[in-house]
């Protein structure tokens, strides 16, 4: 049966109209973008002659900046709908090449700033009060001044820009529309399609034999193709060296570090006490494999339900209900604001063929947030929903709250408002119930998402900064040389009792992430910090909740770990991560309980 975009109810769908009401309309924004890029250069060589000449640039930048923010947003979302449609793909390139342009045409801006001292801003900004608007900005443009090369070479970069991309752009197509799986049988011998969608539904299988066959079959697969995702592998780290070269600095790892005002140490401390704490989830091997009666577990046993009773599924209906009452602790304006998600159609529910994998959020200024889901029924597909909904509060909040210059908050804390979410809707779903295999059932994935985001995205980190390290040094990222890595990195994450099968070795050929430049650890830290920052909402601490929404509406206007202070959380401080172990050993204690 035909799984297509068609046969999926409206309702499901995202509003893509709030963005461009019709193709005149979006045309003539994409004109309108293409005529002003040539007015760029009237700037050139003019934008610190005054105060006034710089104001002017800065609010000519944002008018056209904020036009190709809606259009690049429009065609993406598109795109991603349905990778196969190559109308969509026409509407996407055109889009990644306007921006293109758009960084060409803009590229001289930065580095005819910094000709200058910060002295002369800020003598304009006592000149021109309408400058202050653009204050935190400047400063931020100043502070990477020796890292920024000269306007020849930055336009010369922007020019090369969609080159950079290419190794992404090839791994998602690779991934999400070529590759294929073949046919497997599921739990109740029934044929079914293996895909990266159905697999996450598939190795939580409580058949073993399922599990096995799934893990196996994906990861065959995958090795199959070891020498081209090695190729793009070793290609997008490559560039992200070169780069980091070419601007100066030490490492990719610093390049990528400073941009987001994040100090190295917090990288070095996050690897350093997750290795330290790692102990409590031996434990939880030991007990996972009492409780499933296995002799020994495997990597593909670790996603059996303890509880296969009970493996409740949710309706789209159901998980808008539970989501929306989790989330009353943050307070009645927060859910009358999350309403509007569903109601306003922000959200893509369906799991159409040739959808794009996995769930995200994605904005643009002056228009709702708008999230990508491919709904299966799972709990696990109700926690993504309250996960990527955090996201798109975090969007909304501080759209609302800043200017357009001000409110596309850092990478760093973009995680913590999606798993504050996910932590409130499981401790409100325990909570919620007196049946002990539910409560067990729902104590299990929780300690699930510890582990996949603490645990587990930490030992990306460490992947991710190896092989750059390795690259830097000369050596060449063969596949064999990645799944050596990879494999002696899981032998040292996953601990004592349990068995480490040699094909997961093939693994981070399935990591999207590791395309995204050192991504991946703010997953980890910024689940420690909403571990924190949960525990404060729910035990009802003076001043939590406010602080949270305060932190919500902050956009970059604050460094990310000046944010995150606000919020009640310092990630600079170590015994962040302790707590989050405490917690975590907590967990299992529970779960133990529970299950006895």
């Amino acid at each position: 049966m035909e799984n297509t975009r068609k046969s999926y109810d409206e309702n499901l769908k995202w509003n893509v109209k709030d963005l461009y009401k019709s193709e005149s309309e979006y045309k003539k924004d994409y004109d309108e973008v293409n005529s002003n890029l040539k007015v760029y250069d009237d700037f050139k060589g003019h934008i610190l002659d005054n105060a006034e000449s710089l104001v002017k640039l800065l609010k000519f930048d944002v008018e056209v900046g904020s036009k190709v923010e809606r259009i690049y947003i429009y065609s993406h979302i598109q795109n991603d709908e349905d990778t196969t449609n190559t109308k969509n793909q026409e509407l996407y390139n055109k889009a990644v090449k306007l921006y293109e342009a758009y960084s060409e045409a803009t590229s001289f801006i930065v580095p005819e700033l910094l000709k200058s001292d910060y002295r002369v801003i800020e003598k304009f900004l006592e000149e021109n009060d309408e400058l202050k608007e653009y204050e935190r900005m400047l400063k931020n443009i100043f502070r990477m001044k020796e890292h920024v090369l000269s306007g020849e070479e930055e336009k010369l970069l922007s020019s090369l820009s969609c080159t950079f991309r290419t190794s992404e752009d090839v791994y998602s197509y690779l991934t999400d529309a070529d590759l294929k799986f073949g046919i497997i049988k599921n739990e109740f011998g029934e044929d079914e399609e293996l895909s990266e969608k159905t697999y996450h539904k598939l190795i939580r299988s409580s058949k073993r034999n399922v599990r096995k066959s799934v893990f196996e079959r994906l990861l065959n697969v995958y090795g199959n193709f070891k020498n081209t995702y090695a190729s793009l592998l070793a290609s997008e780290v490559t560039s992200n060296n070169k780069m980091a070269s070419i601007r100066q600095y030490d490492s990719a790892l610093e390049a990528s570090l400073f941009g987001n005002e994040i100090p190295l140490k917090i990288y070095s401390n996050l690897i350093e006490q997750v290795r330290k704490n790692i102990s409590p989830l031996s434990k939880f091997w030991k007990l996972k494999k009492e409780v499933l009666g296995l002799d020994e577990l495997h990597i593909y046993d670790t996603y059996a339900p303890l509880v296969d009773e009970f493996d409740k599924t949710y309706t789209y209906e159901e998980a808008k209900y539970v989501i929306l009452k989790s989330l009353e602790v943050l307070g009645s304006n927060y859910v009358e604001d999350l309403k509007h998600a569903f109601s306003d159609k922000w959200i893509d529910s369906c799991s159409n063929d040739g959808k794009r994998n996995g769930a995200y959020c994605t904005a643009c200024y002056g228009v709702h947030p708008y999230v990508l889901l491919n709904y299966d029924g799972s709990l696990n597909s109700v926690s993504t929903l309250a996960h990527e909904l955090g996201h798109a509060m975090h969007y909304y909040y501080a759209m609302k709250n800043q200017s357009y210059q001000d409110y596309n908050y850092s990478i760093f804390v973009a995680e913590v408002a999606s798993q504050v979410n996910q932590i409130l809707l499981s401790k409100y779903l325990i909570e919620q119930t007196d049946d002990k295999k539910e409560k067990a059932y729902l104590i299990d994935d929780l300690i699930g998402d510890f582990k996949s985001t603490i645990i587990r995205q930490t030992m990306f980190a460490e992947f991710e900064l190896k092989i750059h390290e390795l690259e830097a040094g000369g050596q060449a990222l063969t596949h064999e040389a990645l799944c050596n890595i990879y494999y002696d990195l899981n032998k040292d994450y996953y601990g004592k009792n349990i068995v480490v099968d040699d094909i997961i070795k093939y693994e981070w050929e399935r990591i999207p992430h590791f395309y995204m430049g050192f991504y991946v650890y703010q997953y980890a830290t910024a689940y420690a910090a909403s571990i924190i920052l949960a525990k404060n909402i729910l035990e009802g601490d003076p001043g939590a909740v406010e602080s949270y929404i305060k932190f919500l509406g902050l956009g970059c206007t604050k460094s990310p770990v000046e944010s995150l202070k606000i919020a009640g959380v310092d990630m600079e401080n170590e015994t962040v991560l302790k707590s989050a172990f405490d917690y975590f050993e907590n967990l299992i204690k529970e779960l133990e309980e529970n299950i006895k």
